[in-house]
């Protein structure tokens, strides 16, 4: 789906995740500035959450008032603004990253995940899965520690592959010319390890990729 800018391209996002919370299903919600816009819109139009499940793709292992935390800027942008809050599942980020990572994965397992939603930086990577980093290869946890493969040079925990795939909506919400090379390579180019987010597609269900015309712009 490619939109003429990055506003109307929030604006999809959140209708998408609108629908999931209006059926009571549940979210994996992705870190990074671009997001920012799509929850906001999101609270504003569907302010009742109850019901809903929310997880978080990855976070940066930092507490969760650092301003670098993705889970903080999904409270200020979405969660804090509900009327009715969704059940939320958090990344402990009190425990060590190894521990963090073991507990969610222990959460996760059985549960369905209705609409995840993903973000795709300049080097290919997805949630904190980065080129070349052993976590790529994970096919049995749903949830690992992983060094960073860009700033902030933080510790990560991440949804694995396994989980991500998993989703009955895998949505890529993806803006701006910076990520145009990225987007080439993800959605066009064979699938390959040196771009992680090109291995993630949801198993059985559907794959929605939201591009502005810059993000687009050296797609075929």
């Amino acid at each position: 789906m490619v939109v003429p800018a990055a506003g109307d391209a929030a604006a999809a996002a959140a209708a998408l995740m609108g629908e999931t919370a209006d059926a009571g299903g549940s979210v994996v919600l992705t870190g990074g500035s671009t997001p920012r816009d799509a929850y906001e819109l999101v609270a504003a139009r569907h302010s009742d959450w109850g019901g809903v499940d929310v997880w978080f793709g990855d976070e940066r292992h930092v507490p969760t008032s650092d301003s670098r935390s993705n889970q903080l800027l999904a409270r200020e942008a979405l969660l804090d603004r509900l009327v009715v809050p969704p059940t939320v599942h958090p990344i402990r980020t009190e425990l060590p990253a190894v521990d963090a990572a073991a507990e969610y994965d222990a959460e996760l397992a059985g549960e369905p995940l209705d609409l995840v939603l993903l973000g795709l930086g300049p080097d290919g990577h997805t949630a904190s899965l980065f080129p070349g980093m052993p976590a790529l290869d994970e096919r049995e946890r749903l949830a690992v520690a992983t060094p960073p493969g860009l700033e902030p040079f933080v510790e990560r925990v991440t949804l694995t592959i396994p989980a991500l795939e998993s989703g009955a909506h895998v949505v890529f919400l993806v803006v701006g010319e910076g990520k145009a090379e990225a987007v080439r390579r993800a959605f066009a180019d064979e699938p390959s390890p040196r771009t992680p987010a090109s291995l993630v597609r949801s198993l059985n269900g559907r794959t929605t990729v939201i591009l502005d015309e810059a993000a687009a712009a050296l797609l075929p």
